[in-house]
């Protein structure tokens, strides 16, 4: 279950990847565009900004997600993206940090390559920070007693969930695509107690705290506060910094 107001806790430091992969796209007067991911929908209102005589098609798998974003007026869709394929007419494909939840989702992305029209887009950031020490601590202690007989055949997140940008670029120009790929490490400053915890209680350990009951998932908190803390060891006037890679994907069809 995801929840929209833990997730926009910190959605300056969230959006900033968003707005880089915007940027990136040279898609002038499209069609239709689609936001793969859309969460809340705080962020697909800069799409309709930008593109404001665009069919907007918004998508997400959580249901609090979308009943979040149609309070903002965005007519979210209910919906694996996995099973998704682009309507005709759509010139955009953008998925802001959503791909990563996807098996196989590489070959998605082909696939939408062979699928969209000469000229369209392909934009997709996904994180790349599954080896950082905020997910090793999460594993570390999943991996001990009580947790490991808890959580049962759990297994959190490990480094080959997304790949490299040049393997990325690989498969997309493969298809056919022009392709603009890179990464870049945010080091987000955060405030307020446990802010590392606090960020990713609204991502990464959503899945954790699927698998828990409401007790055990205070308790697994409260053990994961000091191994966070030691990581990511707070300033003296309360602040603690947070770096977090980010892979960046940016094709046009047939470019």
């Amino acid at each position: 279950m995801w929840n929209p107001q833990t997730y926009l806790r910190f959605a300056d430091q969230r959006g900033r990847p968003f707005f880089d992969l915007l940027a990136r796209i040279g898609a002038e007067s499209p069609r239709r565009v689609t936001d793969l991911g859309c969460g809340p929908g705080n962020l697909t209102e800069q799409l309709a900004q930008r593109w404001p005589d665009a069919v907007l098609q918004a998508v997400d798998s959580s249901p609090e997600m979308v009943a979040a974003a149609r309070e903002r007026g965005i007519d979210a869709q209910l919906s694996d993206i996995a099973a998704w394929t682009p309507p005709p007419g759509t010139d955009v494909v953008f998925s802001n940090a959503a791909l990563q939840w996807i098996a196989g989702h590489t070959e998605l992305m082909v696939s939408w390559a062979g699928l969209l029209e000469p000229g369209a887009w392909i934009a997709v950031q996904v994180p790349g920070n599954f080896d950082a020490p905020s997910h090793a601590a999460i594993r570390r202690l999943a991996e001990q007693d009580p947790w490991s007989k808890v959580l049962g055949d759990f297994r959190f997140r490990t480094t080959d969930i997304v790949e490299t940008p040049m393997r990325y670029a690989e498969l997309l120009t493969g298809a056919g695509c022009a392709v603009d790929a890179w990464e870049t490490t945010y080091l987000h400053e955060l405030s307020g107690e446990n802010a590392v915890l606090t960020w990713i209680t609204g991502t990464a350990l959503t899945p954790v705290r699927d698998q828990l009951t409401d007790a055990q998932w205070q308790q697994f908190r409260g053990e994961l506060i000091p191994l966070l803390d030691e990581a990511y060891p707070p300033q003296p006037d309360g602040r603690t910094y947070f770096p977090f890679r980010r892979i960046f994907v940016v094709a046009q069809v047939g470019g």
